[in-house]
């Protein structure tokens, strides 16, 4: 995570939820963001990747939805997606002492792009660490899931990345966890296949560390962005 200069404004709390596809991140998201909000009495931003803002959704339709995009395109626009993120809807939240919750951040780029795609993980974090002037998470959640009961859960037409393969799932469910391994206290792994409930007492039990270890900004109203009942990458 980035560090304020003297003086700067109180600086929010910032989570991410990874996984691969139906692992539950929207839900879990759902309900912490509940949870912070009438327990801790704080203003929790929701939003997503892509897709978090208006240009967000358009670059989302393209990179998911449109014609062939490379893989070096598709990273790139990622990256695009997440500066204008970061910068419009992320940064000016924790600055003002809010938790901005987010379903996907970097680490997915990393590993869809990085290692599912092939492009390298080392080049696609710098590009995505370049676009986001280094601000990671203070938090990052994993669920952890078999690919195959995750993009079983999901219902309508797949997109792009949900029809790249088995070998391609397997690829960035590995990647998430070596991240994971070597991540060091950002990161809280979680078996996906736990009951609801099992899951989100976890969360909330890491979350609450991490807010007890940072004094609370004036809360501000309680909002949400357009995080979906089950964000998909």
């Amino acid at each position: 995570m980035t560090v304020p200069s003297p003086g700067a404004p109180a600086r929010g709390v910032f989570v991410s939820f990874e996984g691969g596809d139906g692992v539950g991140k929207s839900t879990q998201l759902g309900l912490l963001g509940d949870w912070l909000r009438t327990t801790r009495h704080r203003e929790v931003v929701t939003t997503r990747e892509p897709g978090g803002t208006a240009l967000g959704l358009e670059l989302r339709d393209a990179v998911l939805h449109g014609g062939h995009v490379s893989a070096r395109t598709e990273a790139l626009l990622y990256a695009t997606d997440r500066a204008h993120h970061v910068d419009t809807v992320v940064r000016p939240a924790l600055e003002r002492g809010a938790v901005v919750l987010t379903d996907r951040y970097l680490d997915s780029s990393v590993a869809y792009q990085g290692d599912g795609r092939d492009l390298g993980a080392e080049e696609v974090e710098r590009l995505s660490l370049w676009a986001t002037e280094g601000l990671l998470p203070d938090l990052t959640v994993l669920l952890d899931l078999d690919p195959a009961v995750g993009l079983g859960r999901l219902t309508g037409a797949p997109d792009r990345l949900e029809r790249a393969g088995a070998e391609f799932h397997e690829r960035t469910r590995r990647a998430f966890l070596d991240r994971a391994a070597v991540g060091g206290e950002r990161w809280l792994v979680l078996d996906a296949t736990r009951s609801v409930e099992e899951i989100q007492e976890r969360i909330r039990a890491r979350a609450a560390a991490v807010l007890d270890a940072r004094p609370a900004a004036t809360s501000g109203p309680a909002t949400s962005g357009p995080a979906s009942s089950e964000t998909r990458r």
